[in-house]
């Protein structure tokens, strides 16, 4: 490394900006490399709990929406079908996930008093990202101490409201914190596995994780990691957010979405976990990993002044769009699926079809 330092410094400022010519296309080369997806598993509706099951459920139609279950809240007591009634949710369904305060806290260190704390979302991602590990073929104990890195994208604290709602400021422990604060999601992945590279937790909203996968990505091409585990989780645990958005009007009343139809009326929420491993294409290639799927690009960006917060922007959407491809260098015309926002609202979807239309029509 000296001799090579040595070496530069004696080049006049002529040799350097050539030598720096010469270098950018392998660099760009680099920066433009296929990011290879080598393992995934996941936990959502209808049983979903492994990415073979979720496929036959996408693949034969299955609803997975139900009335809010009992294990949540009595939706009796928070329903009432008048949007305009105070502290109530006019929405009766959701799609739910099992189980959820089921935890194999002895297999992952964890004691039994911190597990209780312990946001079930943190638990969640526990255990479907060593599953996805497993997935991929890596045994968890080989990559302790490994640059790897975590980029997980979550949004939601319903765990902590319940908590403080149930009991008092008394009932506060050491855990409080470390169970419940959305930072820890992904440090404490990073931590059980042994983890040494960037470990995130990304609130960008209904985007967290697909930005958490296009950060990871960039990662994996800046050798800031050499493996990444990203993905998201979400569990529905508390009534308020569904009063919230109902009195914002964005949910459905009959628990169906009609995206992209005159009859848009609102969204349906739902919960799960998803996580996928990630390799740079060339590693994936050389340590011989069965490689599922390649993201060959991605972009980001935001609507800026839109008609309102909560309001999209047709020429943002436009632009990220056209980004994303570029960056992959895919045209739009070799494009045969796209999977939309698609809010299912009267506002949101007429944007997002006239972006979509206006870079592939």
């Amino acid at each position: 490394m000296q001799e090579v330092t040595q070496r530069i410094s004696s080049m006049t400022p002529l040799k350097l900006a050539f030598a720096a010519s010469q270098m950018e296309p392998k660099l760009a080369l680099i920066k433009a490399e296929p990011i290879a997806v080598i393992g995934m598993a996941c936990r959502f509706p209808g049983s979903a709990d492994s990415p073979t099951k979720f496929w036959d459920l996408l693949k034969n139609g299955v609803d997975t929406v139900g009335e809010i279950p009992l294990d949540r809240w009595d939706i009796d007591a928070f329903y009432d079908p008048d949007p305009e009634v105070p502290g109530k949710m006019y929405a009766r369904f959701g799609a739910f996930i099992d189980s959820v305060d089921t935890f194999d806290a002895d297999f992952f260190g964890i004691s039994p008093r911190e597990a209780k704390g312990m946001d079930p979302q943190q638990r969640l991602l526990l255990e479907v990202s060593c599953e996805s590990l497993e997935n991929s073929g890596i045994a968890a104990d080989t990559i302790f101490s490994a640059k790897a890195g975590v980029y997980i994208g979550i949004s939601t604290f319903d765990y902590a409201a319940v908590r403080l709602r149930l009991q008092s400021p008394e009932g506060i422990d050491a855990y409080y914190s470390s169970g419940n604060v959305l930072s820890v999601a992904a440090g404490r992945l990073s931590y059980t596995l042994g983890l040494t590279g960037p470990a995130m937790s990304v609130d960008t909203a209904c985007s967290s994780s697909l930005i958490a996968i296009h950060l990871a990505c960039q990662s994996l091409r800046n050798r800031e990691c050499n493996l990444a585990l990203t993905g998201g989780v979400g569990l529905i645990m508390a009534p308020e957010p569904s009063i919230n958005f109902s009195k914002a009007g964005m949910l459905s009343p009959d628990g169906r979405c009609k995206t992209f139809d005159s009859s848009a009326d609102g969204y349906v929420r739902g919960e799960g976990c998803g996580v996928i491993v990630l390799k740079r294409l060339s590693d994936a290639l050389r340590d011989g990993d069965n490689i599922l799927a390649l993201i060959r690009g991605s972009a980001v960006n935001q609507d800026g002044p839109s008609g309102g917060l909560t309001v999209p922007s047709g020429p943002s959407q436009e632009a990220v769009i056209k980004e994303a491809l570029r960056s992959s260098g895919v045209s739009p015309d070799s494009v045969s699926y796209i999977e939309a926002h698609g809010t299912g609202t009267s506002l949101g979807d007429p944007i997002e079809v006239g972006a979509l239309g206006a870079v592939f029509g």
